[in-house]
């Protein structure tokens, strides 16, 4: 766990925020299985995931699950075409695990 992620965890402070976590990876993905991110509802984030499209849509499903407050597991995936037309080469997928935050 990135030392960064884990300090803004604990100065949450009554902000809502999803800790996005990479479970498994297959084929060529821009981070592995630990990576994490913490994205706030404002825009913020702390750590990455690998950024991009990808990240950009783990951020959308993220801030769904923040407002039904109910954990998520997503896949993102890098092989599309559309993916490529981004100009993203890696060519895998991730398994992430959102988990809405609320500090107290």
């Amino acid at each position: 766990m990135d030392h960064k992620v884990i300090v803004a965890i604990s100065q949450l402070k009554g902000e809502k925020a999803v800790l996005a976590t990479i479970v498994s990876t297959k084929g060529s993905t821009p981070r592995k299985a630990g990576a994490q991110v913490l994205f706030f509802q404002d825009g913020r984030t702390i750590g990455t995931i690998g950024g991009g499209c990808g990240e950009a849509e783990a951020r959308g499903h993220a801030l769904n699950a923040l407002q039904r407050k109910e954990p998520l597991l997503i896949q993102v995936d890098l092989t599309h075409e559309i993916a490529e037309q981004e100009g993203m080469v890696c060519g895998g997928k991730m398994d992430i695990f959102l988990e809405p935050l609320i500090g107290s």
